[in-house]
């Protein structure tokens, strides 16, 4: 079963939407308005990721709520950024490296990590949300299954970085 959609709330509307319209290459597909609070609205925007799914995102309205809100996902629980976040498919590795130069050329730094069954770039959105796009590079068998819940039943796995890691700065 696939997901539909992930939403999420944007303090910078504009921002987000030139985010995920320009370097990350969606599309706005559906805007809802609904109440919010006593005498607000909202936004929820709705991108079509190109995947069959889409992100969605809430622009609030509505004077009831806090200033001082965070959109951060992992962020506001103390947690490192990169352990709540999105990963969106990519479908090959040409097609992974083409949406890190389309990053790069609007002006984000991307990290490329080879997790040597998939290959990942990451960036942080401006609601510093971790956002990832993901090829798988082999296929999964029995083996990793069979791993994979050894290592679950683990008191403390043995394990380490990926073997590469790189930084890619884009130009300013």
């Amino acid at each position: 079963m696939g997901i539909h959609h992930v939403a999420i709330a944007t303090k910078d509307v504009k921002a987000t939407h030139a985010f995920y319209t320009g370097p990350m290459g969606f599309r706005l597909q559906k805007v809802e308005v609904a109440p919010a609070g006593r005498k607000g609205f909202a936004k929820h925007l709705f991108y079509d990721t190109g995947g069959g799914g889409m992100i969605a995102f809430w622009d609030f309205h509505d004077a009831g709520l806090p200033d001082d809100w965070g959109t951060a996902i992992a962020d506001g629980l103390g947690l490192p950024r990169w352990s709540n976040h999105l990963a969106f498919d990519a479908t090959s590795l040409e097609d992974l490296h083409a949406r890190m130069r389309r990053i790069l050329e609007h002006g984000y730094d991307v990290t490329e990590i080879d997790h040597h069954w998939c290959h990942s770039i990451y960036v942080n959105d401006p609601n510093d949300i971790m956002v990832e796009f993901c090829v798988t590079t082999r296929e999964l068998g029995e083996d990793d299954a069979r791993q994979a819940l050894e290592m679950l039943e683990m008191e403390r796995p043995e394990g380490g970085p990926p073997a590469i890691i790189q930084v890619h700065k884009a130009e300013r």
